[in-house]
């Protein structure tokens, strides 16, 4: 493992005036992921500051939604219970990542920002151009099996791992960033970018920038959160789902939906969501919802079956929503 200085700040001013300083320099909170990334040599950082000190552990239920600081443990937001009654999709979706000594420690902040989980990319014996653009994607001709039916180019095909990311995005979440000028407040569906020729941009964080709190607007929805994956527990999705529906005397008369496993960002359902306004709760709406779903499919070698997957899990996470 490379050596790196620490430096512990009490203020973000400090932390965004260190990490300017030093360019090679990384935030860190939890450290879950950043820790591995150093210690597989995928990731370096010559620095790493420490912002656990700085007041980002706030969950504040304010006039209009709810604003959650973004050192928060995912324990803390998953089990807080005003959380729980007004956004399960939030809970449902952290209490199915990871373990729960990984939620312990694990922040949101980093939850949203951690790397993709691709063997490719967390072995530096295989090309990625994430890691150095230009070299190729080893995963396109290897085995992909884990790996995105939507969105993914010709120079990528990994997929992002968050749980809580799928979740928030059908909450239309705005994510709050700080830096020394300004803060900017970027929506959830804006703020992670597609791979296309320049995979190794995954989000719209400039350096310098420090993610201080997500929020999250009123909710009046029923929500659902499902994940399938290959065993039970502490294993990322296969196929997710994050499901929102406003309901009336059995029509659905508004829907959110957003995919996770199967894209480089949480995948939006756009016309799935308009396809389903103004539609009867039946098994012939959610097939015919599911058909439209996986329209602009394109699977690998190994992972068509994320298309049979796609719509059993939207199936069944519509009807679940329903009867909650």
């Amino acid at each position: 493992m490379q050596p790196f200085s620490y430096a512990k700040v009490l203020s973000q001013a400090a932390a965004i005036a260190t990490i300017k300083q030093d360019k090679t320099a990384e935030f860190i909170a939890g450290g879950t992921d950043l820790l591995g990334l150093i210690k597989d040599g995928v990731q370096v950082a010559n620095t790493l500051i420490d912002i656990n000190s700085l007041p980002l552990g706030d969950i504040e239920f304010q006039t209009h939604g709810i604003r959650i600081g973004a050192i928060c443990r995912l324990s803390d937001v998953a089990f807080h219970p005003q959380i729980q009654e007004c956004y399960p999709v939030i809970t449902q979706a952290l209490l199915q990542s990871a373990s729960p000594q990984l939620r312990n420690m694990a922040t949101v902040g980093g939850n949203l920002l951690q790397r993709v989980r691709c063997s490719y990319f967390r072995n530096p014996v295989f090309t990625c151009n994430k890691r150095t653009p230009g070299r190729g994607c080893a995963a396109i001709s290897g085995y992909n099996r884990m790996h995105a039916i939507f969105g993914a180019s010709e120079h990528c095909i990994a997929v992002h791992p968050s749980d809580l990311a799928v979740a928030l995005t059908v909450l239309d979440a705005v994510i709050c960033i700080q830096s020394a000028e300004k803060i900017r407040r970027i929506s959830i569906h804006d703020f992670y970018l597609l791979p296309g020729e320049t995979p190794q941009t995954e989000n719209l964080l400039q350096p310098g920038e420090l993610i201080v709190a997500i929020e999250i607007p009123d909710f009046a929805y029923k929500s659902h959160y499902l994940k399938v994956r290959d065993r039970a527990s502490y294993e990322f999705a296969l196929v997710s789902v994050a499901i929102a529906l406003q309901i009336e005397q059995n029509i659905i008369k508004s829907a959110r939906i957003a995919f996770g496993g199967v894209a480089p960002k949480p995948w939006r359902a756009w016309e799935v969501e308009e396809f389903l306004k103004g539609k009867a709760i039946n098994k012939a709406t959610f097939t015919a919802a599911a058909e439209l779903a996986i329209q602009q499919a394109k699977p690998q070698t190994d992972n068509e079956f994320k298309i049979e997957l796609v719509k059993r899990v939207l199936i069944r996470g519509l009807s679940t929503s329903c009867r909650g």
